[in-house]
C-alpha cells in the first residue's frame, strides 16, 4: 500500500502528482450535475415536498414490498448467499453523480475488490433523481467490470421519482406501481400530488441497452424489495430504506425488529447514518422507537452499522453497556465531498477526538474547499491555505495535536483564521455549540462543491470487509484521483471488530 493521508502530504494527493488513468473510463460525454442549477433543484424538490405536506415515501415502500412478494419474492426479505466462513465484501456509498468524480473511485475499488464476494452500495445510486436512463453511465458502465453482484439500498435521490428505477434495476425488472387513488382537494396530500415531480413517459428507453454491460450471470443481483438482509458466512447484514426523510415505516421497522433476533453477527447498512459530524441521529420509526434502539439490543448482536448519505468517511467506535458498537459514515464513493473541517471537536456518546478518525482530515477538508472558493470567488490569493497552513489553523481551532505533523513550523495568521471561520471551520464544542446547526446546514449544503470539483485530490473513499468466525476487519481505502493512489489504494483506517462465539 502506498502512504495514506496520515502519514504524508503526498499520500493525501497534494503536490505535483501524476493524475491516474481513471479519466479513460470516463463516456464521450459527461453531463456534469450543478446543484445550483434551479433546473436541478426544481426536480428534486420532493424532498421538500414531504418535509411540507407529509411524506407518502412508507405507503410506497409498502406498495412495492407487496407487489413484489406477490411475485415470489421471500416474505423475510433474506437472501442466502452461499459463501465461505471466510470471505470478503465491498462497501460503497453515495456512488451515481456520473463525473471524474465517481470515475476516479473506480480503478481502485476494482483492485481493492479482487477476491471479494458481493458489494453493497449504501444510498444514493443515481444522482440527482434517480432516474431510469442515468443508470447507463452512472452504474452498469464504472462498474461493468466488476464480477460480482452488486446490492444496494436507496438513498433520498433514489426516491425522488418513487424508486421505480431503482425497482426495475435491483429487483428482478419490478412493473411500475399502478396509480394510487387521487387525493382529495383541498388537503394537504391533494396540494402535494400537485407539485409532485414524477418520471417522464420515456424514461428508461437506454436501460436494456446498459445491462448488457453487466450482464455475465456471476453479476445477476435480485433484491427482494428496497430493504433486505443477506446472510453470508457467519454475519447476516441487513439494509433499511429510509426514504426521503431519513425514517422507517412502521411495517419496515417491524420486519427490522423480526430479523435482528438470534445470535448471529449483524452489520447494519442504512441510507441515513446514525451518529454523524459529531451528532447522533438514531433514525425514528414510525410507531415509536428508533433504528439505534434496535442496533443497541444485546440480544441482536450488532456489531457495526454503516450508512451512507454524508460524502466523507467517519468512525464512531460506541461503548454500548460493554461492548463496542462501530458507527461508520461512508458516503465517498463518487459525490462531491462533504467537508469535514466543519465537524466539531468530538464528543459524543463517550467519543472523543482519541477515538474518532475521519477522512479526508479535517485540514485536508479545509485546503481542499480554501482552493475550491479562492478558484469559484476568483480570490486565489486571499483564499489560498497550504495544506500545513490548514492543518495548523483546524488544530488550533480544535485545540489538538495535528493527525499529521507538517514538514516545519507554520505561523497561524489573522487572514488564515478568517479564511477558517468563512469556510465554517469548527472549533471546541462548548464555543461551536450554537452555530453547530447553521454551520452543517450551511456548509455541507449550501456551499458544498457541487460539480464544480476541478482536479485531484478528490478525497473519495470506500470500504473492505474481510470476515472471518472470529472478526470482522474494516478498511478503509482513499481514491484522489492521482496515479499514486490508484495504483495501490492507501488504507486511511483500519478496525478489527471481534465477533460474539457462536452459541
Amino acid at each position: 500500500m502506498s502512504d495514506s493521508s496520515r502519514d504524508t502530504a503526498e499520500g493525501a494527493g497534494w503536490g505535483t502528482a501524476e493524475p491516474g488513468d481513471y479519466q479513460r473510463l470516463l463516456p464521450p460525454r459527461v453531463e456534469k450535475i450543478s446543484w445550483f442549477a434551479p433546473r436541478t433543484l426544481w426536480a428534486a424538490r420532493n424532498g421538500v415536498l414531504a418535509s411540507l405536506f407529509g411524506d407518502p415515501t412508507g405507503r410506497t415502500r409498502a406498495r412495492w414490498v407487496a407487489q413484489r412478494e406477490a411475485a415470489g419474492a421471500p416474505a423475510d426479505k433474506v437472501i442466502r448467499h452461499e459463501v465461505p466462513d471466510r470471505f470478503s465484501f465491498m462497501v460503497i456509498g453515495d456512488t451515481g453523480e456520473g463525473g471524474d468524480s465517481q470515475y476516479a473511485v473506480v480503478p481502485g475499488f476494482l483492485d481493492v475488490s479482487r477476491g471479494t464476494e458481493f458489494a453493497v452500495i449504501a444510498s444514493d445510486v443515481i444522482y440527482p433523481v434517480g432516474s431510469a436512463d442515468d443508470y447507463d453511465t452512472k452504474f452498469f458502465r464504472p462498474y461493468r467490470d466488476y464480477p460480482a453482484p452488486l446490492y444496494a439500498i436507496p438513498g433520498n435521490h433514489d426516491w425522488y421519482e418513487d424508486l421505480g428505477a431503482f425497482m426495475r434495476v435491483f429487483c428482478d425488472d419490478a412493473p411500475p406501481l399502478g396509480p394510487e387513488p387521487a387525493p382529495r382537494p383541498p388537503t394537504r396530500a391533494w396540494l402535494r400530488s400537485l407539485l409532485w415531480h414524477r418520471p417522464r413517459q420515456d424514461d428508461g428507453q437506454r436501460l436494456d441497452a446498459a445491462r448488457k454491460l453487466r450482464s455475465d450471470d456471476a453479476q445477476r443481483t435480485v433484491q427482494p424489495g428496497p430493504y433486505w438482509a443477506i446472510d453470508a458466512g457467519p454475519v447476516r447484514l441487513v439494509g433499511i430504506d429510509t426514504g426521503l426523510l431519513g425514517t422507517l415505516d412502521a411495517e419496515q421497522g417491524a420486519w427490522l425488529r423480526e430479523v435482528s433476533k438470534g445470535p448471529r453477527p449483524k452489520i447494519l447498512i442504512t441510507g441515513s447514518p446514525l451518529y454523524v459530524d459529531g451528532e447522533h441521529h438514531p433514525c425514528p420509526i414510525d410507531g415509536g422507537g428508533t433504528v439505534d434502539d434496535i442496533v443497541r439490543d444485546a440480544d441482536h448482536h450488532y456489531v457495526a452499522a454503516i450508512g451512507g448519505d454524508i460524502h466523507n468517511y467517519q468512525r464512531y467506535p460506541v461503548d454500548v453497556d460493554g461492548r463496542t458498537v462501530q458507527y461508520v459514515v461512508s458516503g465517498g464513493g463518487g459525490a462531491f465531498m462533504h467537508a469535514t473541517h466543519t465537524i466539531p471537536h468530538v464528543d459524543v456518546a463517550a467519543v472523543t477526538e482519541r477515538e474518532f478518525r475521519c477522512y479526508p482530515l479535517r485540514g485536508d477538508s479545509l485546503a481542499f474547499y480554501a482552493r475550491l472558493y479562492g478558484h469559484r470567488l476568483r480570490m486565489p490569493r486571499f483564499f489560498a491555505l497550504t495544506e500545513a497552513e490548514a492543518t495548523a489553523v483546524v488544530a488550533e481551532r480544535l485545540g489538538i495535536t495535528p493527525t499529521r505533523a507538517p514538514g516545519g513550523p507554520v505561523r497561524v495568521t489573522r487572514r488564515m483564521r478568517l479564511v477558517a471561520s468563512l469556510l465554517g471551520a469548527g472549533g471546541r464544542r462548548d464555543r461551536a455549540a450554537r452555530f453547530r446547526l447553521p454551520v452543517r446546514k450551511i456548509y455541507t449544503q449550501l456551499f458544498s462543491p457541487g460539480s464544480v470539483t476541478y482536479r485531484p485530490p478528490f478525497f473519495k473513499s470506500f470500504l473492505r470487509l474481510d470476515v472471518t468466525p472470529e472478526a470482522v476487519t474494516l478498511r478503509c481505502h482513499a481514491a484522489t484521483g492521482n496515479r499514486a493512489q490508484e495504483v495501490r489504494p492507501p488504507v486511511e483506517d483500519e478496525i478489527i471488530i471481534p465477533l460474539p462465539p457462536a452459541p
